[in-house]
């Protein structure tokens, strides 16, 4: 079977870079991306047409068949009844997963308007959950035909022991992680560095001249 280029990238890329940061001794040890899971949610109200609609256009995104989640309490406050559908899921693993991994990083994310990054905060056992608010950012789907804008959520599932191993392996594929503030400060102290550096060097000639 053929590797994704996610695939290729971890085995060739990531995991010698995480060897070599956090001293691993076996590459069975690097930590690695599991699953993702897709989860999208829906009015215990909302009709067959728009659960349908749900249900394609996640399927769309995942390139495979959700599964509709059912309610496992029937509570009036909430107008919802045992076994009513209230939502989908798809658990991505393999190729599939990779793919969908590369599609979110490189394509889906940046087309987010005024995107400045993802939250950097894990769940303290190294896996990582995402909002997407609108799920048109993907270009499986098109804003022309849907009836409604989907929110859903992205939970991707690593072995990773810790936050900071799980982000690192994130960081290394490319996710877009949010700087912080001192991070930003670090980037505007080196640049007014090299601005500074710079300058100098434009001006030993003209005082040696």
């Amino acid at each position: 079977m053929s590797q994704s280029l996610f695939q290729k990238h971890y085995a060739e890329k990531v995991v010698p870079a995480l060897m070599e940061k956090f001293g691993y001794t076996n590459p069975h040890q690097v930590p690695a991306v599991k699953k993702i899971v897709l989860n999208s949610g829906f009015s215990a109200t909302a009709d067959k047409n728009h659960v349908q609609f749900v249900n394609d256009e996640i399927g769309k995104i995942a390139g495979q068949r959700p599964v509709t989640t059912r309610a496992k309490l029937s509570i009036s406050n909430f107008k919802l009844r045992e076994d009513q559908p209230i939502g989908c899921k798809v658990t991505l693993r393999g190729t599939a997963m990779y793919d969908f991994l590369m599609r979110l990083i490189s394509i889906s994310l940046p087309c987010i308007r005024d995107f400045r990054g993802v939250p950097t905060r894990l769940d303290g056992k190294g896996n990582y959950s995402l909002g997407v608010s609108d799920h048109t950012i993907f270009p499986e789907v098109s804003a022309e035909g849907a009836n409604a804008n989907l929110g859903m959520d992205i939970c991707i599932n690593t072995s990773a022991a810790s936050d900071e191993e799980g982000r690192e392996l994130l960081r290394l594929f490319g996710m877009p992680f949010r700087k912080t503030s001192a991070e930003l400060a670090a980037e505007e102290e080196a640049a007014a560095a090299t601005a500074a550096t710079a300058a100098t060097a434009a001006a030993t000639p003209a005082a040696t001249a």
